[in-house]
This record gives structure tokens, sequence and C-alpha cells, in this order.
């Protein structure tokens, strides 16, 4: 394969978060308590879906718009599915923005989305696909 061939390659990379993460009402609840504790439980979903980020991908960079994959694996099947991807959507676009894995997530660099559902009660986690597409 010649190198120009590879640099105009398109890729997809494959992240895992380990854990259940808040669902939108808990975080709507938290910021009704107070703006600081929302924050906080913002922040610190960042930090953990940064720490898999850099864990599993190092400092990954993408330069071309991406859609991304979600497959939100949980324990059982009480939470309503809106409320499991609501929150987790916002925070984890925020944190491949942090981690610099993007430049922005505004829809020049996320094409769109989709998400699947499923249940491990013993394992839940989420993992996502994140797919290059043409510019």
């Amino acid at each position: 394969m010649n190198r120009k061939k590879q640099t105009n390659e398109l890729r997809s990379y494959n992240i895992t978060v380990w854990g259940r993460y808040p669902s939108l009402n808990e975080y709507i609840k938290a910021l009704k308590n107070s703006k600081h504790v929302g924050d906080a439980m913002k922040s610190r979903s960042q930090e953990n879906i940064i720490a898999d980020i850099y864990e599993q991908k190092g400092r990954l960079r993408i330069d071309n718009p991406i859609v991304i994959h979600y497959t939100f694996i949980e324990p059982n099947k009480k939470r309503d599915m809106d409320n499991i991807s609501g929150y987790f959507h916002k925070v984890f676009q925020d944190a491949l923005v942090q981690a610099g894995v993007i430049v922005n997530d505004g829809w020049s660099y996320i094409r769109g989305y989709s998400d699947d559902f499923d249940v491990d009660s013993n394992n839940p986690r989420i993992e996502i696909v994140l797919e290059e597409v043409e510019r």
C-alpha cells in the first residue's frame, strides 16, 4: 500500500468506559441541589472518561469528523434509555474535547451518533466506536 493511500484512510476507534454513569435525572437533581454539586458530578465523570481514553488510546487525536456509536450496557433495565444516554452523551463528548481527541463537539466535528442498549449485571459499561467520516 502506498503512503498517500494510508493517510487518506478513514479509521474507527473502540473505547470502553467502565462502570455505570449517572442518569440525566440524577444530574438534574444534583444541579437543583446546588450548581456546585452538579458541576462536581460532571467533572468527576469527565475525569474518569478521560482516564479510560488515555489508558486505551493514549493521546489520540482525530482530525476528521466522527460519528459516535454508543452501546450502553446496564446492570438491569430499571433506568429509561433516554436518561441513561442523555447525560453520558454530554459528558463523553465534552471529555473528547478536553482530552484533545477532537477540536470541538460542534456539528463540524461530530456528525451524529447512535445508541444501543444491553444488560450485563456483572459488568456495566459503555462501549463506544468513534468512526471517522469524510469531510
